[in-house]
């Protein structure tokens, strides 16, 4: 995939399928301005779900990871229309239309759920700063692998603005709502061991071992493993964390056990009794329905 095809993001994918995608505008330390946003939810929702992709690493050029949304463009940094007074049944009705869409929806929330909804293991190797969006955008992501010199913030009440990019969602199902309240109310920069100990990140890493190990890890889940089945079971995970009861999870479960176990299922079945590595032929981009 050339990287000619952003401004903002640079991409490369190795032999296993394995993306390396990094917020690549390291002068402004990857600050977050509109063009990047509409790459990343571009990325996600378009090039990733390419079959040649089996998974994608995040990361930033540089020194940090992302620094926040770039504060310098003028009129409304994020790109909102101020003229618009939307009532919530309204914004509601029409969230995906005009002027809605684009003048009214938050823009790193657009991103994080389309990172959300891609059927396939993303990890976020955060390699430096990581404020404001720099840290949201993360949390739509699978895991979190951090550098010792990352610093994390959820720094919103310093600019007197509120958490966004669905924040409010995936936060405290990471890291518990007291947890999630305390760093919101605080706004302030957490080293990368106090991420760790607050399970927002899952490993701490030197800053040079960082990528390679995300990327390991990343190669370790796609690695001889149907593609399908492994978009069915984030789908699952995902839909039934907060489900309210069990037989939701087990109605889903049966569809994907079913459609799994007529297709892949049958090789990884085949090549476990020959002593053999499995040769799955499913497809991420043509997951069975599950609900």
């Amino acid at each position: 995939m050339s990287a000619s095809l952003y401004e903002t993001l640079s991409v490369e994918v190795d032999d296993d399928g394995v993306a390396t995608l990094t917020l690549d505008r390291p002068g402004q330390l990857n600050a977050f301005d509109l063009t990047m946003a509409r790459e990343l939810e571009r990325f996600f929702l378009t090039d990733a779900r390419s079959d040649a992709i089996r998974a994608v690493v995040v990361t930033g050029a540089g020194r940090a990871f992302c620094a926040g949304m770039d504060l310098s463009a003028e009129g409304n940094v994020f790109g909102l229309d101020e003229t618009l007074r939307p009532t919530p049944e309204e914004f509601r009705a029409a969230y995906d239309e005009p002027p809605f869409h684009d003048d009214v929806r938050d823009t790193g929330g657009r991103v994080t759920l389309a990172i959300y909804s891609l059927p396939k293991p993303v990890i976020a190797a955060i390699n430096g700063a990581a404020v404001g969006i720099g840290a949201t955008m993360t949390l739509g992501m699978d895991i979190r692998m951090a550098s010792t010199q990352a610093r994390i913030g959820f720094v919103f009440g310093r600019i007197g603005i509120t958490p966004e990019a669905a924040s409010s969602w995936f936060l405290p199902r990471i890291v518990g709502l007291p947890q999630a309240l305390e760093w919101v109310y605080a706004a302030d920069i957490l080293t990368a061991d106090v991420a760790l100990a607050g399970r927002l990140v899952r490993s701490v890493h030197e800053p040079d071992e960082l990528l390679p190990a995300a990327q390991q890890l990343a190669r370790s889940f796609v690695k001889d493993r149907s593609p399908v089945a492994l978009g069915l079971a984030k789908r699952l995970l995902y839909k039934h964390a907060g489900s309210a009861e069990p037989l939701e999870a087990h109605l889903s479960d049966s569809l994907a056990i079913y459609w799994s176990s007529i297709a892949d299922g049958k090789e990884g079945v085949a090549a476990f009794l020959e002593k053999r590595m499995p040769r799955f032929t499913g497809k991420a981009s043509e997951l069975p329905r599950i609900d």
